[in-house]
């Protein structure tokens, strides 16, 4: 077999729905056809790509290098032979972007500047990705970073369309002095005396999911704190002992604060693209993603506890 684009849009599609399933629907594929398409892919590759889960599949290390490749090569092959009309070089356009708290947000809009020079990004700071969709539904905002869970995908109206960046794992975070801040990893259930720092309900399923994972550990949380406000301030009442977080994978601690992965995975989150139809071109839409993307890989390899969960699961799998 010949590696072509439509098998690399193929792989883009699984790896952006986390679903063979879905992915089908997107591209007009049966399941049985899509899946099949998949395995001559592999095939080609030598090794698998995508491990399968309870909740559907996720790549590989091996594929998450693949799929990045494959976007980038997508991007520049939808890039051949466009021009700018007339004029157009003189003119600016404003784009209007809301993103939710993700890390992927600085290292995206400085690439998406540096690669799109006339493009001019104003970023508006939105928590809920339930009032991002608003906003891309009324027109107020062009494109954004949004969040959403397993099982949960982004709702919106047909105006609208989403893809997904990149599916982590939820870290908690702990102080060092913590009787468990030695452990590799940590069990939720282990957490249940303790007092919680949460973020408030962001309309997509937050701090649903939290609840549900800890019921599914066998307790509910003797204490919360809702917690919406700067990272450091939080890492420092962590610091102080005064409870403990979920964080995403990636946040870099500060003294006296210990990152580690929950034993299991109970929660996972989903980082988005989502975007206007009739108001992103394809070119604008495909580097978003690919700034996005590239972000968020350059802050997963500066995070040691999440590469550290990475090989301990790939390892795990087999893959």
């Amino acid at each position: 077999m010949d590696l072509e684009l439509r098998h690399l849009r193929v792989l883009c599609a699984i790896a952006d729905a986390g679903s063979v399933g879905r992915a089908a629907s997107d591209l007009g594929y049966s399941q049985p056809a899509m899946s099949t398409q998949l395995r001559r892919i592999e095939r080609y590759f030598g090794q698998s790509l995508f491990e399968r889960g309870a909740t559907g599949v996720r790549p590989t290390r091996f594929g998450v290098e693949v799929v990045a490749q494959a976007r980038d090569v997508l991007a520049r092959a939808a890039a051949i032979g466009r021009r700018p009309a007339p004029g157009a070089a003189s003119a600016r356009r404003t784009l209007r972007v809301a993103a939710t708290n993700s890390p992927v947000l600085s290292g995206m809009v400085s690439r998406v500047r540096a690669r799109l020079p006339d493009v001019a990004l104003a970023v508006s700071s939105v928590y809920a990705s339930s009032r991002i969709v608003e906003l891309l539904e009324e027109g107020e905002v062009d494109a954004a970073v949004a969040a959403d869970y397993p099982g949960m995908e982004l709702k919106h109206a047909d105006t609208v369309t989403h893809r997904g960046i990149v599916t982590e794992p939820t870290f908690v975070a702990l102080p060092t002095r913590h009787r468990l801040g030695r452990r590799a990893q940590v069990s939720l259930a282990d957490l249940a005396e303790d007092a919680w720092f949460l973020t408030p309900d962001d309309g997509a399923g937050w701090p649903g999911v939290f609840y549900t994972a800890c019921a599914a550990a066998g307790f509910s949380p003797v204490a919360v704190h809702e917690f919406l406000g700067d990272q450091s301030q939080l890492q420092s009442m962590i610091a102080d002992g005064l409870g403990v977080s979920v964080v995403q994978a990636t946040l870099r601690p500060i003294p006296d604060v210990a990152i580690r992965p929950l034993i299991g995975t109970p929660l996972w989150c989903r980082y988005v693209l989502a975007w206007r139809r009739d108001a992103v071109a394809e070119e604008v839409v495909e580097e978003l993603f690919h700034s996005a993307a590239s972000a968020y890989r350059e802050l997963a390899g500066r995070s040691p506890h999440l590469r550290a969960w990475a090989a301990r699961t790939w390892r795990g799998s087999g893959a």
